[in-house]
């Protein structure tokens, strides 16, 4: 089969998908009699990243497949297409979700030790309902609290491939201007006052909630919430 064949059905299907295509799915593009190898179609695939190189766009691998999206250092010339303001999240979902990316899997009771307060629900329902986060267990300890973790759809939102792609700590925190210290794999986090659900926790043993302004998933004009920093836009948002 023609390469340039192979190449020109890849490329159209990435500019027309919605989501990035695994290797599996782009092979289905393909009739039967025809089908080149998975090793053809990630040769192709090679072709268009070269091709793209010095361009305004770039084929890039994330955990669910491929897609073809805007080089990062043009995202902000571009955004003026979208002239709504973009979306800015509050400075307590931020380090929320750090701390779940880089401790997972974490308790909820956990995020509260580390932070120093407790943890507005509508934070986590926010980044669950964004399929941010799951579910993926629960502790063997008193009240068996849920232990969160990321899913793939956050991996694909930030454009990495797998959790060994998140950036270092130190350069989170220059994007996000994140004063969380957050806790290293090898150390312990310190136990909270209770876990969820324990019956012998008091409202005064709590420690005090954030202000109501800074947890809103979605922060007011003119607050105290950083930007959060996703991966370029893809081309079909």
């Amino acid at each position: 089969m023609n390469e340039s064949y192979i190449r020109n059905v890849i490329e159209a299907a990435l500019l027309a998908a919605g989501s990035p295509l695994p290797v599996a799915e782009l092979l289905r593009l393909f009739d039967d009699a025809v089908r080149p190898s998975a090793q053809a179609v990630r040769a192709a695939l090679e072709a268009l990243d070269a091709e793209y190189a010095g361009r305004g766009i770039e084929l890039k691998e994330t955990a669910s497949g491929f897609r073809i999206q805007v080089r990062r250092e043009l995202a902000g010339e571009i955004s003026r297409l979208w002239p709504e303001r973009a979306a800015r999240y509050s400075r307590a979902l931020l380090e929320t979700l750090a701390l779940i990316a880089y401790r997972q899997p974490i308790t909820r009771a956990e995020i509260e030790a580390v932070r120093g307060v407790t943890v507005n629900p509508n934070i986590i329902r926010t980044m669950i309902e964004r399929n941010w986060v799951r579910v993926v267990g629960h502790r063997d300890v008193a009240g068996h609290p849920e232990l969160l973790g990321t899913t793939r759809e956050f991996l694909d939102y930030f454009g990495l491939k797998n959790l060994d792609e998140l950036p270092p700590l130190a350069e989170l925190k220059a994007m996000g201007d994140l004063t969380l210290q957050l806790v290293l794999a090898g150390e312990e986090v310190a136990a909270a006052p209770s876990e969820p659900g324990n019956a012998a926790s008091s409202a005064a043993e709590d420690p005090p909630e954030d202000d109501p302004q800074d947890d809103d998933e979605l922060s007011a004009e003119g607050g105290a919430s950083t930007e959060l920093v996703a991966g370029p836009r893809s081309l079909d948002d």
